[in-house]
């Protein structure tokens, strides 16, 4: 990305150029991410272990410094890179990706930053919001209320800024792993995503399972289309976030609590509520869409909506039989069964078409800055 003092992307003639290394600011924006999903991991499983909350609690201290922090990695990046153009220096070509003209070309701002920092300002006002929600009714007694819904949302986008800024810089090898880790991470935090229509799972067809798939789909559909078999390296590292929460949760949770002097509810079985979220076939998923997207047979759409089809199928399929493994539940009744698998290969397909155009729009990112196709 070359700036010029009117940042209007022009070819500048400077000498200095500017010296911020790409991995650095990319690196803390990734690990604000990290810190949202083990506040996030670890809040949600107090509510389930131990109860209510208040806004004042150290998940909560994790949460909001994750997006405090990935707001102001962007905006600094944002500010030095228009400060830049408008001395006339060049910036790094894989520093966020293109530059995107602000107020009036006020600012130029890196997609990947931009996208943050509008993941941030979200953030903040849903922050806000929750402050008063616990103001108003006190204890959160559930996880899905409205600010929450919200928040779990903005953190989405600051992750996706997160991915675009990793996928700039493909070609480079820390740009590579970093898109692929983050869509990773990406995909087992955006599961949470998913409790905001579990109350509407109450008929025939399960829809936090559907919504479950479609987001999974779409995002491994993405790796594939970044890079070959990037659907199955993002699935196996989603598999190592899983695991790694799924020790995690339960022990930050009962650990604070005892910390504060609280007691965990009777019988608990130690299941770890976010993790259990995520599907266990995840590598199955990944290996049928790295399979198929990258051939070329028919229309360019075809395959990565067949593909996204079958694996809405496969998670949607399993998601009863995952839940009999970990909650020892029953089987439910076919009907629902069979209406949540097509509501899934529905959702699935469509998340299939729409990842393979996140990839390409991730793979134009890198061109459009500079880096190797």
């Amino acid at each position: 990305m070359d700036l010029t003092a009117g940042g209007r992307g022009r070819t500048a003639t400077a000498t200095a150029p500017l010296t911020v290394r790409p991995w650095l600011p990319a690196s803390i924006l990734f690990a604000a991410s990290l810190t949202f999903a083990v506040g996030s991991t670890w809040d949600i499983q107090w509510h389930a272990d131990v109860g209510p909350d208040t806004f004042f609690t150290l998940p909560h201290l994790f949460i909001y410094a994750s997006a405090a922090v990935a707001g102001f990695t962007s905006l600094a990046v944002i500010l030095l890179t228009s400060a830049a153009g408008r001395a006339g220096r060049t910036v790094d070509r894989e520093l966020g990706g293109p530059g995107i003209g602000v107020f009036g070309r006020a600012f130029t701002a890196p997609l990947g930053y931009l996208v943050s920092a509008l993941g941030a300002a979200s953030f903040l006002l849903y922050g806000l919001w929750d402050l008063w929600w616990h103001s108003l009714y006190g204890f959160d007694a559930v996880i899905d209320s409205p600010p929450h819904i919200g928040l779990f949302l903005s953190s989405t986008v600051i992750s996706v800024g997160t991915v675009i800024v990793f996928a700039a810089a493909r070609g480079q090898r820390w740009g590579d792993i970093g898109a692929l880790v983050s869509l990773a991470h990406l995909l087992t935090s955006s599961t949470v995503t998913a409790l905001a229509v579990q109350r509407l799972s109450s008929g025939s067809i399960r829809w936090t399972v559907v919504v479950t798939a479609f987001m999974a789909v779409l995002l491994l559909a993405s790796g594939a289309a970044f890079r070959r078999g990037g659907a199955t390296i993002t699935a196996a590292v989603a598999s190592v976030i899983q695991g790694v929460f799924w020790w995690f949760a339960p022990w930050a949770a009962h650990a604070y609590a005892d910390f504060v002097g609280l007691p965990v509810r009777e019988h608990l079985r130690g299941i770890p509520t976010t993790p259990a979220l995520i599907p266990f076939c995840l590598i199955p998923v990944g290996l049928v869409i790295d399979l198929l997207v990258r051939r070329r047979i028919g229309p360019e759409w075809l395959l990565p909506t067949l593909a996204g089809g079958l694996g809405g199928a496969i998670i949607a399929g399993f998601a009863p039989v995952q839940n009999v493994i970990i909650y020892s539940s029953i089987m439910p009744p076919g009907a629902t069964v069979t209406d949540t698998i097509i509501a899934g290969v529905i959702l699935g397909a469509l998340g299939g078409f729409l990842g393979r155009r996140f990839g390409d729009m991730l793979r134009l990112a890198a061109i459009t800055s500079g880096a190797r196709a």
